[in-house]
């Protein structure tokens, strides 16, 4: 018997899931707290995705695993066909449900980002609409 993503209940094997960076995160959350890595290396947000996690996120019932003292907010950005090469911040989720009603290949980026430290992970990729 071989394994392949079909095998498992539930999993319809046309479409494509989504990619989740748990394991990544929680190496790169060990490898602060064990001193491989600065508070600056973890805590590099830039401006753009500073000013997107204040005016365009959802929030999060998590605190930073970093600082411990804010709630982490989620960005989303959605690249495809018609979007701008830097992609869309998408400000609701009816603008998200918008992008998954058209044709075409949309994949979305989630990314956790603390206000207050800076702190940011790629938290997970998924495509809008798997079966345009």
């Amino acid at each position: 018997m071989s394994f392949h993503p079909g095998a498992l209940r539930g999993v319809d094997s046309d479409v494509p899931g989504e990619i989740d960076y748990r394991l990544a995160r929680r190496a790169r959350i060990d490898d602060y707290r064990k001193g491989r890595l600065a508070l600056n290396d973890v805590c590099d947000a830039q401006a753009e995705l500073l000013r997107n996690a204040v005016q365009c996120s959802e929030p999060t019932r998590r605190r930073c695993p970093i600082c411990e003292d804010k709630r982490l907010v989620l960005v989303t950005y959605v690249f495809g066909p018609r979007l701008p090469a830097s992609g869309r911040c998408i400000t609701s989720r009816a603008e998200l449900r918008r992008l998954a009603a058209r044709t075409g290949s949309y994949a979305a980026y989630e990314v956790e980002v603390c206000t207050g430290c800076r702190w940011n992970h790629l938290h997970r990729t998924y495509l809008l609409n798997p079966t345009s």
